[in-house]
């Protein structure tokens, strides 16, 4: 049947397909798990970055570069990528990967440094998360993808001095993604490599129009989540945005929408968890050992259910966080970020079905129609 068979059209208007992906039984599948293309390459990912994190930031906590290892700790997130490619493939990914966590750390330092308004700055990161989603589309980038980029651009809005700091700062990232990717070539012999008996998923290749109608929409939706997140007084709104785009970057209605949910339900348990280490008040070492731990963790689960890996991947982001910034993130970013991530995702989910292509309604749908 074809996805555009006039049939379809009463249950592809905009109110159908928000009451559908919305769906009690149409959510089911949100908490199943799916099989891991390779678990040992998703392990092996989460090793690679965990001990590339057990190595860098003690030797930053020790060094005169202490108050950098925050942004240190942005760079070892460069081994996450290209898990699933052949083995040359993989080496050039990390590096390009790196490249643009350098990139997004330096950006936005410079327009801390150089006093862009507050409003200038949201712009400005909205614009960020469109160009890193249409970079590592057209690249193929492949997980984690642009959230990781516009990540460390939301870590660079701390103050700025200097010149000089904005560099130091791209220095740090840039030193320990160059750690990651050697670890990753150290270790790249246990890692599976696909060939003809073993078939691991791709990136799929859009046309340049439709990427670039994406990324239009992702600065809409991230622009609109920030200015709402401003507008409330939260300090991270970052959160924001990137839960509008982990909404708005996937290619199809239906899976973004319940991967909006899966991150909500991920991050109210997962800030929870962070709530409880930070009360503590752990020092560096047990906020090191602790990454090591959830970074790992992560990649063990989020190839299986999403949600269950935000549970991981929200005390990660939080901590880091208080790394770089000790005095001003604290305890209270665990509800603003379960806010933040709430509204994020909220707007993701009103923009996606608003914007959404006659095809995209379409798809979902045939998914609904039997036979």
């Amino acid at each position: 049947m074809s996805a555009t068979d006039p049939s379809l059209a009463p249950l592809a208007r905009r109110s159908e397909v928000a009451r559908h992906v919305l769906r009690a039984d149409a959510l089911r599948g949100s908490l199943a798990f799916a099989p891991q293309p390779s678990l040992r390459n998703s392990c092996l990912a989460g090793f690679q970055a965990a001990l590339t994190v057990a190595i860098a930031l003690p030797l930053f906590h020790l060094s005169p570069f202490a108050h950098l290892i925050g942004f240190a700790a942005l760079g070892a997130l460069v081994a996450l990528f290209g898990r699933f490619e052949p083995r040359r493939g993989r080496s050039r990914l990390v590096l390009l990967a790196a490249l643009c966590q350098v990139s997004a750390v330096l950006v936005m330092s410079t327009a801390g440094w150089l006093g862009l308004t507050p409003l200038l700055e949201l712009a400005l990161l909205a614009l960020v998360c469109g160009v890193y989603f249409f970079i590592t589309v057209s690249g193929r980038f492949g997980p984690p993808g642009a959230l990781i980029f516009v990540f460390a651009a939301g870590a660079a809005l701390a103050p700025v001095g200097s010149g000089a700091e904005v560099l130091a700062r791209g220095a740090a990232t840039g030193a320990v993604a160059l750690l990651a990717w050697a670890i990753c070539g150290l270790t790249e012999r246990l890692r599976h490599l696909p060939d003809e008996t073993r078939r691991f998923p791709s990136e799929p290749a859009r046309p340049l129009d439709h990427r670039l109608t994406a990324s239009l929409r992702i600065v809409l939706g991230a622009f609109i989540a920030l200015l709402v997140s401003h507008a409330f007084g939260a300090d991270h709104p970052v959160w924001a945005a990137m839960g509008a785009l982990a909404v708005l970057q996937g290619p199809f209605l239906h899976i973004n929408i319940h991967r909006a949910l899966q991150r909500m339900a991920g991050a109210v348990v997962g800030a929870t968890l962070a709530w409880l280490i930070l009360v503590q008040d752990p020092s560096v070492w047990t906020i090191i050992a602790l990454l090591f731990v959830l970074q790992f963790a992560t990649e063990l689960v989020i190839g299986s259910n999403y949600g269950l890996g935000q549970v991981f991947v929200t005390p990660m982001a939080l901590l880091m966080s208080h790394l770089a910034a000790p005095d001003v993130a604290g305890v209270a970013m665990a509800p603003e970020r379960v806010l933040d991530t709430l509204l994020g995702a909220s707007v993701g989910i009103v923009v996606a079905i608003l914007l959404s292509t006659l095809d995209d309604r379409h798809h979902v749908a045939a998914r609904r129609r039997p036979g």
